[in-house]
């Protein structure tokens, strides 16, 4: 597993296979990305300008189906990526990335 931190959201990925996902706060919601999230099922409600990620935003009293999302983390974490290494466009690979234990 890797981690980065850029522009404030934490980027999560698999060594050699890239990110998977980004966690990105804002003042009323937060906002879950999936970078390969068009091969999750069921695909995650939020569309986006890139073409194979979708979102996931989580308000304070939404009722959060925990189960759901923990799946849509494992099969994000599963799926190889097409470039390896690289963040979704317009995301740039932080310096700072390291290995979490």
């Amino acid at each position: 597993m890797r981690k980065a931190v850029k522009w404030n959201s934490p980027f999560y990925g698999v060594e050699g296979q890239g990110w998977f996902l980004s966690v990105h706060c804002f003042t009323k919601y937060v906002k879950v990305a999936f970078f390969r999230g068009t091969s999750l099922r069921p695909v995650p409600p939020g569309e986006s300008n890139h073409k194979e990620v979708r979102y996931l935003d989580i308000h304070e009293d939404d009722q959060l189906d925990e189960k759901q999302l923990a799946t849509w983390i494992k099969q994000a974490a599963s799926i190889p990526a097409g470039t390896a290494d690289r963040p979704p466009a317009g995301r740039r690979r932080d310096s700072t990335s390291c290995r979490s234990e």
